[in-house]
């Protein structure tokens, strides 16, 4: 039930925060607001925020080695070593962490404990999680790379093969003297990876025990982000054009020349441009703020783990604490002869017995 209701929670949020743009805008035509103030302002926080949570954890104590092993550590010369899964070099290292980011390496060995056969316990491989969290980070990538003709001018080469290889299954449909724009393929497979994240979340029961708001909050929120932009593309012009209805036209022109004003430092509220546009972009501006502070910095932590970065050679060096400093220390043989006679009295038992008594019990032996 808990569940549930983080799930509402997380919804009506993401809710209130699209209708904030479309009130501004729609009712209060404050575009100037979120189409200057509010993308400055979440740069900035994303800038501040991603250098103050680098910094924190680059001065965090990290003494000891402490990576993470998956195979056979470097030791005898007749023992083969796992390099990449239990580098001892930095050329290992670095090895490792390409597979780690680029093709996620880790979450690729990942398995799910489950129960076949009643008692019986195996062990499955999540080759869909991998999958879905491939499709979803290099999908988002592509999309934000898309995004640069906004701001750029000249586009970069790059941006048009990115987009031709997107397209590649490129197909206009004409209704009417009207064609409807390209399909894109990231443009799809984003939502569908993160729909297929947010239902294996609440599938699993152990998922979803250890499930908070915080992490449904940002699969709604690049929903949101996802949804409004495939209706700008899909929807803006075929509702000009079938039922003159402006809520959805995103005239790319005046969007390019919003984008290129705020990179040179001049912005210029174009006219023309819908509410919904209004709604996309404060979604993407509350992303861009929510980032530092949330599970998404992974990001960038990736990079500072010491459990991916550091060389497990251990065996090889000896890692001495840099501020290791002399502890003062009470042995058992200082506390005995500070309680020695309160010992004593309790009827405690004590290894160096007092000398008066010590004498005594000689010399009833003799």
């Amino acid at each position: 039930m808990n569940f549930i209701l983080g799930i509402l929670f997380s919804l009506i949020i993401v809710n209130l925060l699209a209708l904030i743009p479309w009130v501004g805008v729609w009712l209060f035509d404050m575009r100037y607001v979120f189409g200057v103030v509010v993308p400055y302002a979440a740069i900035t926080i994303f800038i501040l925020g991603v250098i103050f949570r680098v910094l924190k954890w680059s001065f965090s104590p990290n003494p000891y080695r402490i990576p993470t092993t998956a195979g056979q550590q470097k030791s005898l010369p007749w023992i083969k070593q796992n390099k990449i899964d239990n580098p001892s070099s930095t050329l290992g290292v670095l090895a490792r962490m390409f597979f780690e980011v680029f093709l996620f390496r880790s979450l690729f060995r990942n398995t799910q404990l489950e129960f076949r056969k009643g008692s019986k316990i195996t062990y499955e491989w999540e080759k869909w999680l991998w999958i879905a969290a491939l499709a979803f980070h290099y999908s988002f990538l592509v999309v934000v790379l898309r995004h640069l003709r906004f701001f750029t001018e000249p586009i970069p080469q790059f941006v048009h093969l990115i987009e031709s290889l997107d397209g590649l299954f490129e197909v206009g449909i004409p209704l009417s003297g009207f064609t409807l724009p390209g399909i894109l393929m990231c443009g799809f497979i984003l939502p569908g990876a993160v729909t297929y994240l947010f239902l294996r979340r609440i599938y699993l029961p152990q998922t979803r025990y250890i499930s908070l708001p915080s992490d449904y909050f940002p699969l709604f929120l690049i929903l949101g982000i996802a949804g409004t932009g495939i209706m700008m593309r899909y929807l803006g012009a075929f509702m000009q054009f079938a039922f003159n209805v402006d809520w959805f036209t995103v005239p790319v022109v005046q969007v390019k020349e919003l984008g290129i004003g705020l990179i040179t430092g001049n912005p210029v509220v174009p006219e023309g441009v819908g509410t919904l546009f209004y709604i996309h972009l404060f979604l993407v501006c509350v992303l861009l703020a929510y980032f530092p502070f949330s599970k998404l910095m992974h990001m960038g932590g990736i990079f500072l783990s010491p459990t991916r970065v550091l060389a497990n050679n251990s065996r090889a060096v000896r890692h001495v604490n840099p501020w290791d400093y002399p502890v003062k220390t009470h042995t058992y043989d200082e506390y005995e002869d500070e309680f020695r006679e309160k010992m004593i009295e309790a009827g405690l038992p004590v290894e160096k017995m007092p000398e008066s008594e010590a004498n005594t019990e000689e010399a009833e032996k003799e």
